[in-house]
């Protein structure tokens, strides 16, 4: 591990807008484009890390607001960081907290210096800041610390959402500067900045343009996956990661649906995380090349047949429809399991689809061809 660089990006082949590459860390590679299951509170929910990584798994995402309140930042430093808490030696990838804050609290204010708010648990009171977050990030072990930002909301005017990318802005120089005061944990770890400007075009350059001032190893895409819808979210993917370094990695944040991915590949999305596949495995439904099935369905209470037959998952080997709609419906703790195993596999399987399909230059025909089968329901 000592021998490994703190981070490096490698763009292997590209097709249209598409790239496939590495991006090399001192806990292993990470192939791009890559899907991280969502360990929101050190785990990947109804999942072991070993099976998160025989499913294909690179890296996991880590959550910052629910490890800082619960078990706390210092305990998991005394307790020798996130990845020896979890079992997981692999990269993980810690957002900022912002987000959370700002969408689980009732009671929040922003200001300046940060972001004041009552905690969803306990109602005990906290100020997160830039400062704050990169040291809890720094506490965690984290390998991707993300920048604190304010994340628009979505249907914001546009002095808002002006307004709101400018403060991001701020709070980007003061993550870099605090980041960058860590020691250690700064010469092993990567930072990425986020853009922000909601839908315009004109915003999201000059956050483009002021995150690359300060600079940053990857750079994210912000404020999307917020309610806008598809369409709008790709629209602004046809602008914004162009305003982004090429040879940077750029990270769709919060997305997302099996055909959001594949329309952000084209447009030049390398990395990208969502609690869809645990929370839709856990609520009975599975992604399927066919599209989403949903198990509850009373059509499968006798149908032996496995849950994809394209997939070569260990559930999809081992358990027919039946059986899975009987642990769901019965509420048992095992359909979880099972569930949210298949879709993590199903998404992996995916990710790698997509590389190979770039790496041959056919990305447009697998685009094509995914989208005929998963949308024709």
């Amino acid at each position: 591990m000592l021998d490994r660089p703190r981070f490096s990006f490698q763009i292997a082949a590209t097709d249209g807008k598409a790239r496939t590459g590495v991006l090399s860390m001192r806990r292993g590679d990470i192939r791009t484009p890559a899907f991280m299951p969502v360990g929101t509170a050190a785990t990947v929910k109804a999942m072991r890390p070993a099976e998160v990584r025989a499913a294909g798994a690179d890296i996991i995402l880590g959550n910052t607001y629910h490890l800082m309140l619960r078990p706390g930042a210092e305990r998991m430093a005394r307790l020798g960081g996130l990845h020896r808490f979890m079992s997981w030696d692999r990269p993980i990838l810690t957002d900022s907290g912002g987000y959370q804050v700002m969408s689980l609290s009732a009671l929040t204010k922003l200001k300046e210096e940060g972001v004041a708010f009552s905690s969803h648990i306990d109602g005990s009171k906290h100020l997160l800041t830039p400062e704050r977050s990169m040291e809890i990030q720094r506490l965690l072990g984290s390998d991707i610390v993300m920048a604190f930002d304010e994340c628009t909301k979505n249907g914001a005017s546009r002095d808002e959402a002006a307004q709101s990318m400018e403060r991001s802005m701020r709070w980007a120089r003061r993550s870099r500067e605090g980041f960058d005061a860590g020691g250690d944990h700064a010469g092993r770890s990567a930072l990425f900045g986020i853009q922000q400007g909601s839908l315009d075009e004109d915003l999201r350059l000059r956050s483009a343009q002021q995150l690359m001032e300060i600079g940053f190893d990857g750079y994210a895409v912000g404020g999307l996956a917020v309610g806008e819808g598809q369409e709008a979210m790709f629209a602004t993917l046809d602008f914004a990661p162009g305003q982004l370094p090429v040879d940077r990695p750029r990270y769709l944040m919060g997305v997302g649906k099996p055909d959001d991915i594949v329309g952000a590949v084209e447009r030049g999305i390398d990395m990208f995380d969502c609690v869809l596949p645990t929370r839709s495995g856990r609520n009975g439904q599975a992604f399927t090349w066919t599209g989403p099935l949903n198990i509850r369905n009373a059509r499968f209470a006798e149908d032996e047949a496995q849950l994809d037959e394209r997939c070569g998952c260990p559930v999809c080997a081992t358990w027919s429809r039946a059986y899975l709609h009987h642990l769901v419906k019965a509420g048992e703790m095992l359909g979880a399991m099972l569930m949210t195993q298949h879709n993590i596999h199903f998404y992996q399987a995916l990710m790698q689809g997509i590389r190979d399909a770039i790496a041959n230059g056919r990305f447009a025909s697998f685009a094509q061809s995914f989208r005929a089968d998963y949308l024709r329901k």
